[in-house]
């Protein structure tokens, strides 16, 4: 006798959610790797400056090389998400970031370093805004904050974790292996990634070949996608040869041409992506009749989302000085300790990455814990639960500026990173409550590009120029009073957002909750 409906719909939501949270674990191990990737380099700081001769302003201008592509790839690839297979360009991404990862432990100047960092950006670019939109479709309800919680984890939780793997790798191996060692994983992961499921979208089998058919590239056309960048590198690399024997190793043209030409190419690749995007239409048939047909009509559309959404204007700007001050603090702080205590790389891999390590995680989870309980009564809990971090958080990180006793340091340490990393997953999740499903993507590569360029972009090359200037110790103190800033811009969104739900909802009848009234459809479980 066949089992009762009943019995069989609790066994596919049983499955279903099982399966939720294995997806979640990947996504976040994505996310996890992929920051460790970006801030291995700034426990590697002290070292590569000693071997290549570099100084602070030449470091700041290294951590921006992924930090600029990045910030310009996230867009593009957010659209060619949204208008392609998300499960494709997650999995090019992550291997286009361990592959140029290991290649930057060969690094042999600025010009080099600068390039292949910039590369590794493009990747965790290409992974992020795609791993985040899933995330949001496997928990759209009331567990979306908790889940975007774990998710972002991987800021926090990756970027002290990388200092720690690089400072224990550098102390055993040096700062090449360092590099490689992190990236090398990264094969495996984009592995796992590619055969997750996608929510809405088809399955497919495990091939290069599929992936290249998922994408509508051929084999040729894969080598066409990345030609500018190829004929850039190629092109720079010549003339900083060329450079360096007329001018002398001393001189900076070299770099400086290498990188241009690179920058170059870069630049013109990105918008032959979105040329091709636009002269393409998206394959089978999508869930709303009205979805853009266009890469340029995606991100259109993505900017007036944004401009017409008065929270996405708040979030968008607090971010921007959330990502100056947080990343700007996660980067130099290795520096900091190591000039104003005297510790060695390893010792300060150690107590950022373990104290960083268990506060920057039980704050994610609390954080989200928290955004998703109070909003089962206040549809503003999520940005309020973000804010409220910040402004516990923010005195705390100033305080620890001034200390000089490592005894007093890590508790210091320990709750501001704690009362800091409590915004990853609301104000994530906040995103997604007010954007459209069909362009959640996109919105969400806009986001990125937004914050990025105008936060840590910005913050890595001018605290490395004010601590040539004045020291950075002193330099340090613009990093936390931003991130506070930030953190009471975010906190003045509590104002709009639950109108803002309540018109994303009648406007494309998507499922929103608001004050833990479900409004239209079910959640996903």
């Amino acid at each position: 006798m066949p089992p009762a409906p009943d019995r069989r719909v609790a066994a596919v939501v049983q499955r279903s959610s099982r399966y939720a949270w294995y997806a979640l674990a990947v996504l976040t191990a994505v996310n996890l790797l992929s920051y460790i990737n970006r801030n291995v380099i700034f426990a590697l700081f002290q070292s590569i400056e000693r071997h290549l001769g570099f100084s602070d302003l030449d470091a700041g201008w290294v951590a921006s090389a992924y930090v600029l592509v990045f910030s310009l790839a996230a867009l593009p690839f957010g659209v060619l998400s949204d208008l392609r297979s998300r499960r494709a360009v997650m999995a090019g991404g992550i291997a286009l970031w361990s592959a140029f990862g290991c290649v930057a432990g060969l690094s042999q100047g600025l010009g080099s370093l600068f390039v292949t960092r910039a590369l590794v950006g493009a990747g965790g670019a290409a992974a992020a805004a795609a791993a985040a939109s899933l995330v949001a479709d496997y928990f759209p309800g009331q567990r979306r904050a908790l889940a975007m919680g774990l998710y972002m984890s991987g800021i926090s939780l990756g970027g002290v974790m990388g200092i720690l793997l690089g400072g224990a790798f550098e102390a055993a191996y040096g700062w090449r292996v360092a590099m490689m060692a992190v990236a090398f994983p990264g094969f495996v992961v984009a592995l796992v990634a590619w055969r997750l499921d996608d929510p809405g979208r088809p399955a497919l089998s495990l091939s290069v070949r599929e992936v290249l058919h998922e994408l509508e590239i051929g084999a040729r056309g894969a080598i066409r996608m990345i030609a500018p960048i190829l004929i850039g590198t190629a092109v720079g690399g010549m003339l900083a040869w060329y450079l360096n024997r007329t001018r002398g190793p001393d001189s900076k043209l070299d770099t400086a041409a290498f990188a241009a030409a690179c920058g170059v190419g870069l630049a013109v690749n990105i918008v032959q992506w979105v040329r091709q995007a636009r002269r393409t239409t998206p394959p089978g048939e999508l869930s709303h009749p009205d979805v853009m047909q266009t890469a340029l009509d995606e991100m259109a559309s993505a900017v007036k989302v944004v401009l017409r959404t008065p929270t996405l204007v708040y979030i968008f700007i607090g971010g921007a000085l959330i990502s100056f001050g947080m990343n700007g603090l996660v980067g130099w702080a290795p520096t900091l300790l190591s000039r104003t205590l005297g510790l060695t790389t390893l010792q300060i891999s150690g107590v950022l990455g373990t104290y960083g390590l268990l506060a920057g995680l039980a704050g994610t989870v609390v954080g989200g814990w928290l955004a998703d309980l109070l909003r089962r009564r206040w549809a503003s809990a999520r940005v309020v639960v973000a804010g409220l971090g910040f402004i516990a958080g923010g005195p705390l990180a100033l305080w620890l500026l001034t200390i000089r006793d490592l005894s007093l340091f890590i508790p210091v340490f320990s709750a501001a990173f704690f009362f800091l990393t409590w915004y990853s997953g609301p104000l994530t999740a906040a995103i997604f409550d007010v954007a459209p499903a069909r362009l959640s993507a996109t919105v969400a590569g806009a986001y990125l590009l937004f914050i990025h360029l105008a936060g840590d972009a910005v913050s890595f090359p001018l605290i490395g120029m004010l601590s040539d200037m004045f020291g950075l110790d002193r330099a340090a103190y613009l990093l936390p009073a931003m991130a506070l800033t930030g953190g009471l811009v975010v906190l003045a969104s509590s104002r709009t957002i639950a109108r803002d739900i309540e018109l994303v909802t009648k406007v494309t009848g998507e499922w929103k909750a608001v004050g833990g009234a479900a409004t239209i459809g079910s959640e996903l479980p």
